[in-house]
């Protein structure tokens, strides 16, 4: 098991990223209470939209039928805390944890 920590900014955001050697695009927005994530393939299908960044669970857990391979938690510096409008990135981290 391997963990990533993917680098964000506390900001709206589009990026890539390899996982498993598979090319992912990530589309991150603050929805005025809680950041968003949006998980698509490399040529920017959708995967998986819409789901909120809390702390505490794996943001795919309800989503392994699609067999990714891989979980995305938040991890927060109190492990419990979702992130806020000015510290995604700083004070919490998404982390991918590959099997």
């Amino acid at each position: 098991m391997t963990t990533t920590v993917l680098p964000l900014v506390p900001e709206n955001q589009e990026f890539d990223a390899s996982i498993n050697n598979t090319n992912y695009k990530f589309k991150i927005i603050w929805r005025g209470a809680f950041w968003c994530m949006d998980l698509m393939d490399s040529s920017g299908a959708a995967i998986v939209s819409g789901i909120p960044m809390g702390s505490g669970a794996d943001l795919l857990g309800q989503y392994q039928h699609l067999s990714l391979g891989f979980s995305l938690y938040i991890i927060g510096n109190d492990g419990l805390t979702d992130p806020t409008q000015y510290d995604l990135g700083i004070n919490n981290k998404l982390c991918v944890v590959t099997e």
